[in-house]
This record gives structure tokens, sequence and C-alpha cells, in this order.
């Protein structure tokens, strides 16, 4: 079973470095290796070549769907796994995930575990209790569940998405396995076969704290302009309108009393396209 390993960075030189040894250990090797390099301006370029990965160097552009959807172009194997460059795999993440999909030829789709670090500290993973395999399409609506270093997906199923959407420099994940997860039973291998690594400052999340927003323009884009399950659709809606209300109130609660007219009209909005597109029609 081939499998084609993805690897976007930006301005992570010593962090890729990690990130690519962990995939060159691996018990199961990987087909091919493909760093995709977002115009890194901190010398990433001079590490190359090294033996045995595909580097690519291509314009800034910060949304890292984008460079993800351009390694994904390159690969030439017919499953794809992801890898962030602040991310590393344990040794047998490959092996017993390519174990798992021989043995469940219907899985298209698989992700695992993770372990979380935070400032060389782990984090408890206890309150995740919703990771699960089947439909999880609501699971999903509450946060980006599945991790992007954790999947192994089948390129066809990838492609018949389109990808990650390339306008999201946020949640552009979040969006994808939702699209992915309403039509599609999706399988998880419940151990820790990734290190996350969070606490450095250049990660979006970083840049931005709260990503509410961003969820909310990948909802709204989910259930104006795709055709969900009637029961993921109304789910969606319901996820959607607390999400308003959790927004508007944090911005009243901070005395942000315009931002909180905006959010209001935007959900009046977003009601009344709703009722347009799939009530009233």
């Amino acid at each position: 079973m081939n499998v084609s390993v993805i690897i976007p960075v930006y301005n992570r030189r010593d962090q890729l470095l990690k990130a690519v040894e962990s995939v060159k250990n691996q018990t199961y090797k990987a087909s091919e290796i493909i760093v995709i390099d977002d115009g890194s301006t901190d010398g990433t370029s001079a590490l190359f070549p090294i033996e045995g990965v595909i580097y690519k160097k291509i314009k800034h552009s910060g949304f890292p769907g984008a460079v993800r959807n351009r390694g994904v172009e390159l690969a030439k194997s017919p499953y794809i796994a992801f890898l962030d460059s602040d991310d590393v795999w344990k040794e047998t993440k490959l092996e017993k995930q390519v174990e798992y999909i021989i043995k469940n030829p219907e899985c298209k789709i698989l992700y695992t575990k993770e372990h979380w670090i935070n400032n060389g500290k782990t984090v408890s993973q206890k309150k995740r209790k919703y990771k699960k395999s089947g439909d999880i399409f609501k699971e999903s609506l509450q946060g980006c569940i599945i991790g992007p270093s954790t999947v192994v997906i089948e390129k066809s199923l990838f492609s018949s998405f389109n990808g990650f959407n390339e306008n999201y420099e946020i949640c552009e994940d979040y969006d994808l396995w939702l699209r992915i997860c309403n039509s599609n039973h999706i399988h998880y291998l419940d151990e820790e076969l990734i290190d996350k690594i969070a606490g450095h400052g250049d990660q979006l999340s970083f840049k931005y704290g709260f990503i509410e927003p961003f969820k909310i323009e990948v909802l709204e884009n989910l259930l104006l302009n795709y055709s969900l399950t009637p029961r993921n659709r109304e789910e969606g809606y319901e996820h959607i309108l607390k999400k308003y209300e959790i927004i508007i109130n944090g911005c009243i609660k901070r005395d942000k009393l315009q931002e909180a007219e905006h959010y209001k009209n935007r959900e009046s909005k977003f009601k009344s396209l709703w009722r347009e597109r799939w009530i009233q029609n």
C-alpha cells in the first residue's frame, strides 16, 4: 500500500527537520515524502536536497489548505497522509494505519488519537471523549476533532471534495472534514500516534486567538451552498445559531457593542438566506 506524505512548511526550518525525520524513521516506509515550502524566508530551502524528500517552493500565500493541495497535486500514491511541520509521528504511525486499512478495505479515511504537548508539557485529552468511528458529523461541528497530522486518506476521496478550501486562512481542515463526514463513514484508530506540538507563537491560533468567527464563516458557506443530508443540515443550523449567540454575548460582555450588532445583522441575514434556500423552496 503506497502512501505519499505531504508536509507544508513556512519558516519552521528546525521543526521541519524533526517532522521529516519522524517520517523517514517509520517502521513502514512512505512511498514518497513531499515538502511544500510556502515561500519561507528563514533559509528552509538551504536544507535541501534531502535524500528521499521531494522539495518544492511556491509563492507565499499564507493559506495552509492551498499549500497542502499543491502537495497532493504532486503525489503519485493512491493514499495521502498529512503532517504539519511542527508535529512529529510516532515511529509505528504509518504501519498501524496501513495494517488497519488492509484489514478494513472499505476504509477511505482513517484518523488517530493525538498526544498533545504544550510548551514541553503533556496536555490531558481526557475531556476529548467524542473521537470515534462512523457518522461523526454532529461531533465534528464542535471543533476539528480530526487532526490533519493523523490522517491517511484515499487520494481519490480527497480529490472528489476538491481538497482544502484555499480561501480559508484558518479552519480549512474543519471545513473539509465536515464536508467529508456528511456522506462518509469515518474510521478512527484509538492510539496516540503523533505528537501534536503547541505553544509556539507562529501558530495561526496565536495570531488570532479567538477562532469562532472563522468557524461561523465555514458553517455559513457549508449550510448555504452544500447539499448536506437533511439531518446534518438541521444539526448544522442549530449549531451555528449557538455560535452566533456565544459570539454576540461575548461582544456585549466585553462592551464591544458595535461588533455585537455586526453579528446580530449577520445572523439575521443568514437566517433569511437559510429560509430562502431550504424552507421556501
